[in-house]
């Protein structure tokens, strides 16, 4: 009986491994030049990124993880890889350029204007991202 358990586990684990294996990166983004120079607004001090992670808890994490790394429940079932947001490619991004790629967003990537209707917390959220620095 253990063996059998331990058998579905792998099995499981190697189910999931192949998933993420078959996810293609996504091509390059094309971000209008008045997003590269966006700046935030918002302070980039605790009750912001606190904010941020609870809008990020709610809207983000199912594909992109607790931690940013791509591996949230939903992320396996995506064409895309949904990208590491503690990779140094990532964190370059101006904020302005974070801000179009999560909010605005493009093919797998929902527009999250709507159900994020306040800019106070969309720019919460880029604050939280940058939390994911290495």
């Amino acid at each position: 009986m253990k063996t059998f358990k331990i058998f579905i586990l792998v099995a499981i684990a190697l189910v999931g491994f192949s998933f993420t294996i078959q996810q293609k990166k996504a091509g390059p983004w094309e971000i209008p030049a008045e997003y590269k120079k966006m700046e935030n607004p918002l302070a980039n001090d605790k009750a912001s990124v606190n904010k941020g992670k609870m809008v990020y808890m709610k809207h983000c994490r199912s594909c992109h993880g607790n931690t940013g790394l791509g591996d949230g429940p939903k992320a396996a079932r995506l064409k895309h890889f949904p990208g590491d947001f503690t990779s140094a490619e990532f964190q370059a991004h101006s904020d302005g350029e974070l801000f179009y790629k999560s909010i605005i967003g493009r093919d797998e990537m929902p527009n999250y204007e709507k159900k994020i209707p306040s800019k106070k917390d969309q720019w919460a959220v880029i604050n939280y991202l940058r939390t994911f620095k290495k």
